[in-house]
């Protein structure tokens, strides 16, 4: 596949290079900030082979490729741009609602670290497999094979690791995003779970908590492992403080108090004021959540499961994050997590909707859609799923919300829990203790199978919804040149009007560019000649390409070799992907610094589809920019 292709396509029809402020991307989509969103060509986008789909969400322009793919077409659409991850501007994080702000905030701290957190899952997972007792007489598999339990132990390590030292990767994160030294924020994270504190873990276990005395005021010396809110407020003191700093410190003096004082600061804070206070919020939203979902039980479950998608579409499931990994850290408290059962319920619902729709449909592109997307949703990837198929076919996506609820539901009535983080769907079996493999696969049986048959029971209907907008765009389509209704294009600029074949350009004048005509102009505007969308614009800014609305190209050429004066006395007033109307001022050039360069200000109209119309030229001898130029009939034998 080639990716540099699919890049400079992708930023083609987004509007260009200078059209794009920002691009980064998740798991499976690219996530653009447009400059202008209207020259943005959906259906361009849509029709390029690695695409399954798109979508605009608050400011933000999103293009659907799958898990893999989306990382290496990103990294191509930033080579031929000029721009890396980190080259976002400040005013995109201005953009959006408060509340939408704050999602994005939490998905740009947790989002890079998910890696790191599902491996110390999975390897949870491999461990829990290996040390659960389900096997004849209560035995596991290291019990019955204690060459294993040396190599369980080592895994117990690997997977611990990251929930241990969870502030270290939070720190070091979160700190970036809010501005400040990302190193500085994992060296407070270190601080916040160095060896030398009692493990937080311990706590309520009959330890003797140790205290330190500062400033007059005893301060337990305990550790934060497995905390999030905590070092998240941590994180960001921390950057404010460098920050205000970096403003006040003399030059001379920055690169060594700044970093001692910020750290110093912030360490006094933490373990006096925020730790303390955040540490208890922290685990009253794990207790609270966790007690609210087990009292409503699969009523609770089945009304979660149902809004899943619909959350999902918002972007708030990244809300989702923190709180699910402090209950993941409060384990032992909180028995796992529920959200990571009712996002495998949602994922393989979706799935499972689509595979319905691959089952039923004849529309080879939606076919192909399907069988990828639906493998994709299985295994714990839905955005393909979603935005390529449910939601465009409607009734695909409420049997998913429906199939996602009863699996929820089914999952809370047994109280079935996730011990770590991994791929929500298929896969998410390692996630879960073995002894509850059997109700979640049927809560997965459930989800799909609902999401399935409610599919085709809807499926007349969604036949039916797609024939009608399939026939709703055929209207919406562009109108077709007839010999009853020709296109009527008038001058483009006030001047002589002339068949090109009359032009002082002999490329022009042979017509091998297109029939059309030659202006003599006695102004300085050109003016589009019929309502239609800019299809180009050169960089010299002296040509463009107009398609008009029933398909026309039309291409306007101000002056003879002045691609040589390189955009000097010449303002392009649209821009590529621009829909205008007739009159509309296109370019304004100086004649008079065209002729000291040498050349002509003879303007071209040309028609380079002529082939397909027949083509009739109205010559004038002094036109005004509203006096016609061309009349075009499509033939007669079309």
């Amino acid at each position: 596949m080639d990716y540099a292709a699919i890049a400079a396509q992708i930023i083609e029809h987004v509007g260009g290079k200078d059209n794009i402020r920002s691009v980064q991307h998740c798991a499976t989509r690219l996530r653009f900030q447009l400059k202008n969103a209207d020259l943005r060509n959906e259906e361009a986008i849509t029709d390029i082979e690695a695409v399954k789909g798109v979508f605009m969400t608050n400011s933000q322009f999103q293009i659907i490729l799958g898990s893999g793919l989306v990382n290496l077409v990103c990294d191509e659409v930033q080579k031929q741009i000029g721009m890396t991850t980190d080259s976002a501007p400040v005013e995109e994080e201005k953009q959006g609602s408060a509340v939408q702000r704050f999602i994005k905030m939490f998905s740009d701290i947790f989002v890079p670290i998910i890696p790191a957190i599902v491996a110390g899952g999975l390897l949870m997972g491999i461990n829990n497999v290996l040390t659960a007792a389900m096997f004849e007489g209560g035995k596991s598999i290291i019990d019955m094979f204690p060459q294993f339990r040396d190599l369980a132990s080592a895994i117990n390590i690997f997977a611990n690791a990251p929930f241990t030292f969870l502030p270290v990767l939070i720190g070091f994160s979160a700190t970036k995003r809010f501005g400040g030294n990302p190193y500085l924020g994992a060296a407070m994270g270190m601080i916040m779970v160095h060896p030398d504190l009692l493990n937080a873990y311990s706590l309520g276990t009959g330890v003797e908590v140790p205290t330190w005395n500062l400033f007059g005021l005893s301060v337990q010396a305990v550790g934060y492992q497995g905390t999030v809110l905590p070092v998240l407020a941590v994180s960001w003191i921390l950057a404010n403080i460098e920050k205000r700093l970096h403003k006040v410190t003399p030059t001379w003096l920055d690169n060594l108090t700044t970093p001692l004082l910020s750290i110093m600061v912030t360490a006094f804070i933490t373990f006096l004021f925020v730790g303390p206070v955040l540490r208890g919020a922290g685990n009253i939203l794990a207790d609270g959540i966790t007690w609210l979902y087990n009292t409503l039980g699969p009523i609770g479950g089945g009304l979660f499961g149902l809004v899943y998608a619909p959350i999902t579409l918002t972007g708030m499931h990244h809300s989702f994050i923190p709180i699910e990994t402090q209950l993941l850290a409060s384990i032992a408290v909180t028995g796992g997590s529920f959200i990571f059962i009712t996002a495998s319920m949602n994922n393989v619902a979706q799935g499972a909707a689509v595979l319905a729709v691959l089952f039923k449909t004849k529309d080879v592109k939606l076919k192909s859609i399907c069988s990828a997307a639906g493998v994709s949703a299985l295994l714990g990837i839905t955005e393909p799923a979603m935005f390529g198929v449910t939601l465009k076919l409607r009734y695909p996506f409420y049997a998913a919300m429906a199939g996602s609820a009863v699996g929820s539901a089914w999952c809370a009535l047994f109280h079935i829990l996730a011990q770590a983080l991994g791929a929500a769907g298929l896969p998410g079996f390692i996630s879960v203790l073995p002894q509850d493999w059997a109700m979640f696969g049927i809560g997965l049986l459930l989800s799909m199978l609902t999401s399935a048959i409610v599919t085709l029971f809807f499926w007349n209907k969604i036949e039916e919804s797609s024939q009608t907008e399939k026939k709703q765009s055929k209207k919406e389509e562009t109108p077709v040149i007839d010999e009853e209704q020709p296109l009527v294009l008038l001058s483009a600029v006030n001047g002589k009007v002339q068949d090109v074949t009359k032009s002082s350009d002999a490329a022009f004048a042979s017509g091998g560019m297109g029939k059309g005509v030659c202006i003599d102009p006695t102004d300085n505007m050109i003016y589009a000649p019929c309502d239609g969308k800019i299809a180009f614009t050169f960089p010299t800014k002296h040509a463009l390409g107009l398609v008009s609305d029933q398909g026309v190209e039309i291409m306007i050429h101000c002056g003879i070799d002045t691609v040589n004066m390189e955009g000097e006395g010449f303002e392009t007033l649209v821009s590529q992907g621009e829909h205008v109307h007739a009159h509309t001022p296109l370019i304004r050039f100086d004649s008079e610094k065209i002729k000291a360069a040498g050349n002509s200000d003879q303007t071209m109209m040309i028609i380079t589809n002529s082939d397909q119309y027949d083509i009739e030229i109205h010559e004038h001898e002094a036109a005004g920019f509203d006096a016609p130029a061309i009349t075009v009939r499509k033939k007669a034998n079309d």
